[in-house]
């Protein structure tokens, strides 16, 4: 949230936007994943586990912390998601995204950071 309101406050309204629309995209992506038969075990299970996590008011840095309290969340779905990127593939994640090509971007971008497991 307060992402959003700097970017506004920089006048960086296009990038407040996309951020906004960012994370109902990843919902919409965990779901259809949670739901795609080409989809590793695994790597639905590690989404599993990461819901409650996120759900859940205990986190690693507590949530009132600003900045640091939700840097944990965003850190925790990167690994995630780059994790399941690299077991179901870029292309099924491509064929899942349902948001902006720029958003898919972003998702992909995560993947590529990331060492091979």
């Amino acid at each position: 949230m307060s992402a959003l309101v700097a970017l506004i406050a920089f006048g960086r309204r296009d990038d407040a936007r996309e951020l906004a629309r960012f994370i109902p995209d990843c919902v919409v992506l965990f779901k259809r994943l949670l739901g795609d038969g080409r989809v590793p075990r695994r790597a639905k299970v590690a989404l599993v586990l990461l819901i409650p996590y996120l759900a859940t008011p205990f986190d690693l840095v507590p949530d009132f912390i600003p900045v640091a309290g939700q840097l944990d969340d965003a850190i925790l779905v990167a690994l995630v998601l780059a994790y399941v990127v690299r077991r179901a593939g870029r292309g099924v994640v491509e064929e899942l995204w349902p948001g902006s090509e720029a958003g898919l971007r972003i998702v992909l971008v995560l993947e590529s950071k990331q060492p091979a497991a």
